[in-house]
């Protein structure tokens, strides 16, 4: 039996309210870098999935610039970034809870400053393609640091919310890149698309280097290096296949070799990361089925979304005879109406919902996409048709992207919310790679001005999307268990 001791001097003559009062400051401290982790993991995101659709709007200005250059080297400038960024981003979550995810994190930031500069004054085609590369290993690094410093620094409470934020950025960063890019290549040139990254990223390291404190690592040791060089060659060879069969041909020697090859080297590290004391790649993650249903959504989700992305773009300019900056500001609207699908998703659906919002967010880019496929053609109503459909599906890609991060990170330990998360955009990135290939070989098919190819794009994201949805059960069968 105990007996209750009595008070000491001190906390006899404690106020009932000192204890209250002496956290109020420590939780109001909290709650500031809370916010400040939001802020600035939200703008180096804005930057990195900015990088990937702005560049796009800018490839008639550098063919242009680089006359001597062929189409097939330009296309570099695109694919450089995004199959280097698609390749390493596991690896990047992996040693991002192994050596601190504000330690990563300022490191990519000032390498993705760097390699803007370099790509803004690059010389010649070559050098760009390099820059672009280097841009893609610090974006691989940027994504998961920057999730994991948001949820590492908000209370579990709070969590659904700042990814519901976090997920607006990046809705408007994809979709706003177009009409940025336009304005910005109309106005200064496609340099300027780059070097305008120097002081935001100037910014986002001061602000992130003063005002975060260091988190402590997790003590694991880095992933296994070769289980890691086969993954990122795996992963680098299947995304650069899909992404140029069509343009190289499905049958050629390249692309075989580079999906056989790359099957291969992604089939080996995963094997290879099953008996490893240190992984690649976290089999156990997959476990959780709220985890690996997101997973599978992501893949499904980012297939149809970034095929859509492009194809809308495309169709406003070569069906309905949009100028690029036109197109780009035709499209705006749709990123406003994600951010607020992806607020309302963070902030007002509560954990065990979120699969609700993959599922209506699905559904409704889903539907938007059939209604194109159904009622677009070649005259222009952009009015009556295109802005409304537009800003549903914008609501539903905000939606479902938001739903399913925040499925995903409940599902992980707080030590391993970095390495989750790079493996849910990994997913993302080449379902995106997936989903360019699909739309290029429905494209190839007919002419460029013909509205029956990009009808039919649309009707593929809407099967696409509609697939994505089909996995919101699972993901809600074990959180109703929890």
């Amino acid at each position: 039996m105990t007996t209750a001791s009595s008070p000491s001097p001190s906390e006899a003559t404690t106020p009932p309210d000192a204890e209250g009062d002496a956290r109020a400051p420590e939780s109001a401290a909290a709650a500031a870098t809370a916010r400040l982790a939001l802020l600035v993991a939200s703008g180096a995101t804005f930057l990195a999935v900015l990088d990937t659709t702005v560049v796009n709007i800018a490839f008639s200005d550098l063919r242009a610039d680089f006359s001597t250059a062929s189409l097939s080297e330009l296309t570099w400038v695109v694919t450089a970034y995004t199959v280097v960024f698609a390749a390493l981003l596991a690896v990047a979550g992996r040693v991002a809870d192994v050596v601190g995810r504000r330690r990563l994190f300022l490191w990519s930031t000032v390498l993705f400053t760097v390699a803007s500069v370099l790509s803004g004054f690059a010389p010649n085609v070559e050098v760009l393609v390099a820059a672009r590369a280097l841009q893609g290993v610090a974006a691989a690094g940027l994504i998961p640091s920057a999730l994991g410093l948001v949820l590492q620094h908000t209370p579990p409470a709070h969590r659904s919310s700042a990814v519901g934020v976090w997920g607006a950025v990046g809705s408007m960063a994809a979709a706003v890149g177009p009409s940025l890019g336009g304005l910005l290549v109309d106005t200064w040139g496609w340099r300027s698309v780059f070097l305008i990254n120097l002081p935001i990223g100037l910014a986002l390291v001061l602000v992130a280097a003063r005002g975060l404190t260091g988190d402590r690592p997790s003590g694991r040791r880095m992933p296994d290096p070769v289980g890691t060089l086969a993954l990122a060659l795996g992963l680098g060879g299947l995304v650069f296949g899909v992404t140029q069969g069509t343009e190289w041909g499905w049958d050629s020697g390249r692309v075989l070799a580079l999906l056989i090859g790359g099957a291969v080297l992604t089939a080996g590290a995963l094997l290879r990361s099953r008996r490893h004391a240190s992984p690649a790649i976290e089999w156990d993650l997959w476990r959780s089925r709220p985890f690996a249903a997101s997973n599978v959504a992501s893949l499904l989700f980012g297939a149809a979304m970034y095929a859509y992305l492009l194809s809308t773009l495309l169709f406003l300019n070569a069906v309905w005879g949009y100028s690029e900056l036109k197109a780009g500001l035709a499209v705006t609207p749709g990123a406003f109406s994600a951010a607020i699908g992806a607020m309302v998703v963070g902030k007002r659906v509560g954990p065990r919902g979120q699969w609700a919002g993959v599922l209506v967010g699905s559904v409704l880019f889903g539907g938007s996409c059939a209604a194109m496929y159904l009622l677009l053609d070649s005259e222009p109503r952009y009015l009556a048709l295109w802005l409304p459909i537009g800003i549903v599906a914008g609501v539903g890609i905000g939606a479902a992207l938001t739903g399913i991060s925040n499925a995903a990170t409940a599902a992980l330990e707080p030590q391993r919310f970095a390495s989750g998360t790079g493996l849910l955009m990994t997913m993302r990135q080449v379902g995106g790679a997936l989903g360019i290939a699909v739309l290029a070989a429905i494209l190839q098919r007919h002419s460029v001005l013909d509205d029956q190819g990009y009808l039919q794009v649309f009707l593929a994201c809407a099967i696409g999307s509609v697939a994505a949805a089909a996995a919101a059960p699972a993901i809600r069968a074990r959180v109703l268990k929890s």
